[in-house]
C-alpha cells in the first residue's frame, strides 16, 4: 500500500490523481506564491527604484534635453546606482538611461539629462 499522500500547503490527504501535489486552487497559489517571494520581493524593490528615477528624470527634463546640478537629483532622491541601460556616444560620452531618459555626467557637479529618440524599424 501506498503512502498517503498530502497537500504541499495545508496537509490534507490528496485525492485523485497520482501527481496531485495540492488539495485546492488556493493551497497551490499560497505555496507558489511564498516560493516566489523572496524573488519577487528584490525585483518590486529595484523596480520601485527604476520607476522613482525615472519619474524624477521625466519632471526635470520637458524638454528633451537640459543641463542641472547633481544635487539637484539628489534632492529629489534621485539614485545614480540603478538604471536599466548604458550607450557611449560617438564623442565617447557615457550615458546612463532609465528606460527612455537618460543622463551623462558632465562634471562632478553638472549632469546632462537627455530623451532617448525612438527608432523604428
Amino acid at each position: 500500500m501506498l503512502p498517503e499522500r498530502r497537500c504541499l500547503e495545508c496537509g490534507d490527504v490528496l485525492h485523485g490523481r497520482s501527481d496531485k501535489k495540492f488539495c485546492c486552487d488556493q493551497c497551490r497559489n499560497t505555496y507558489n506564491n511564498r516560493q516566489a517571494g523572496v524573488t519577487f520581493s528584490s525585483m518590486r524593490r529595484i523596480n520601485r527604484i527604476l520607476k522613482r528615477n525615472l519619474t524624477v528624470l521625466n519632471g526635470l527634463n520637458k524638454k528633451g534635453r537640459v543641463t542641472i546640478s547633481r544635487d539637484e537629483l539628489l534632492k529629489k532622491e534621485f539614485n545614480f546606482s540603478y538604471f536599466t541601460h548604458m550607450a557611449t556616444s560617438h564623442q565617447g560620452r557615457t550615458y546612463f538611461y532609465c528606460y527612455d531618459q537618460g543622463y551623462a555626467l558632465v562634471d562632478a557637479n553638472r549632469v546632462l539629462l537627455v530623451r532617448k529618440r525612438e527608432q523604428h524599424p
